[in-house]
């Protein structure tokens, strides 16, 4: 073959792999995307990266993170410090900072883990603990429906040699957990308890930047009780991708090793660091504004007759709507019919950053006409709400009444 017909295959080659992925209207079409987005409360994991996120990510360093990426280290550190631990490590979610996280600290089985039934890594990990881990867990239901207490702790760790049992090896918590905030005082209780059993903490903290808004307590204090801690930049803060784990130096790099061994050792990511390290210093403020917005959303269904299975305490509110004869399906067809459109899922509604004060009135009042036209239909709206429980009535059985389903995002 001569050189020419090489050069020409290579050509075809190089043709056939191009590809120009942006549309020919694609700031229109971004500009409609933060607009669904500001009408959307199916999750505060769709917010967007604004221009000036980017404007900033791009003067980033542009090293490898497998051999030290400044930018992303500089994060790492940062993040350790005002967490009071000694190291940190980038991870491309939250879910696999949890589930390297729990890796690292089970070491030789048999052990268990120990968890609220609702948490994250019960339920939206996909198994991630038994497959990685080979780890049970023990997952308990709050008896004050709202937030473990040492007590559901002492009442089912495992604990002693009795080798019909695989003993408790870590308390995992989470905080905020369906929004709502962990007390910092039984948080502590548990921390001590375990401590003294030899028993490892870790917090899935991919929304502690709430509760350190809502409460102003320091992030140091709020994670001072556990040995590790993940936490989530794009949950909340806007952030486009990551979390980082933190927490003793050597057990970090244990963990960085089982990151590598996970498939999770990334390249460049000195645009993602930067981006993270945008959103806590611009937008972790905001979310002070979320929780008022999330208040008021809250206070406009009450005020209809809505049943309020979980209130804001931070960023979401459950709801039922049943006591006013709607149901959820009605709610989300008339809302998808607005001439600007809401994106709703279940009983789970979600303010972020970005969500539009809008929205927030034309969601009220989608149920608000709903509710006039059963009134008008003869329904007589009941007098008896759903008790507020941090949500424990989505998932069972209360009172004898079937719980709405989980639908489509009603998660993570």
């Amino acid at each position: 073959m001569t050189i020419p017909d090489l050069d020409s295959k290579r050509a075809k080659v190089f043709e056939q792999a191009g590809f120009d992925i942006l549309t020919e209207t694609q700031e229109l079409d971004n500009e409609k995307q933060i607009k669904e987005v500001s009408r959307s409360f199916l999750s505060d994991t769709i917010t967007v990266p604004t221009k000036e996120m980017y404007t900033y990510a791009a003067l980033a360093s542009v090293g490898d993170d497998v051999y030290h990426e400044p930018s992303t280290k500089a994060l790492e550190a940062h993040v350790a410090k005002i967490t009071g631990k000694e190291a940190g490590l980038f991870m491309a979610s939250g879910t696999m900072s949890n589930q390297i996280a729990l890796r690292t600290h089970l070491k030789q089985p048999p052990y268990s883990v120990l968890c609220d039934y609702r948490a994250h890594i019960n339920k939206y990990e996909a198994g991630g603990l038994a497959f990685h881990s080979g780890a049970p867990m023990i997952t308990v239901l709050p008896a004050n429906g709202h937030h473990l207490t040492l007590s559901d702790v002492e009442t089912y760790l495992v604990t002693g040699n009795d080798i019909h049992g695989a003993p408790t090896e870590v308390i995992a918590l989470e905080n905020t957990l369906n929004g709502t905030i962990f007390p910092q005082d039984e948080i502590v209780a548990i921390s001590e308890f375990a401590h003294s059993q030899g028993i490892k903490m870790h917090l899935d903290g991919a929304r502690i930047w709430h509760v350190a808004a809502e409460t102003g307590m320091s992030m140091k204090e709020l994670c001072d009780p556990f040995d590790s801690i993940s936490l989530c930049f794009s949950k909340g803060l806007g952030a486009p991708v990551g979390s980082c784990l933190v927490g003793p130096k050597a057990y970090i790099q244990k963990a960085r090793w089982f990151r590598k061994l996970f498939g999770g050792g990334m390249r460049q990511t000195g645009m993602m660091a930067a981006s993270a390290a945008f959103a806590l210093t611009h937008n972790f403020p905001k979310l002070l504004d979320v929780h008022a917005l999330a208040r008021r959303l809250e206070k406009g269904l009450v005020d209809i007759g809505v049943g309020i299975t979980s209130g804001a305490e931070t960023c979401m509110v459950f709801y039922d709507p049943t006591p006013l004869g709607v149901d959820y399906s009605e709610i989300v067809e008339r809302a998808s019919k607005l001439p600007d459109p809401i994106k709703l899922a279940g009983s789970r509604i979600v303010v972020h950053i970005q969500t539009s004060p809008q929205a927030v009135e034309d969601f009220i009042n989608v149920i608000r006409e709903l509710a006039e036209e059963k009134k008008k239909a003869g329904f007589v709206p009941s007098s008896v709400k759903p008790k507020a429980n941090g949500h424990i009535y989505k998932d069972i059985y209360v009172r004898g009444v079937k719980p709405p389903p989980l639908m489509p995002f009603e998660k993570a």
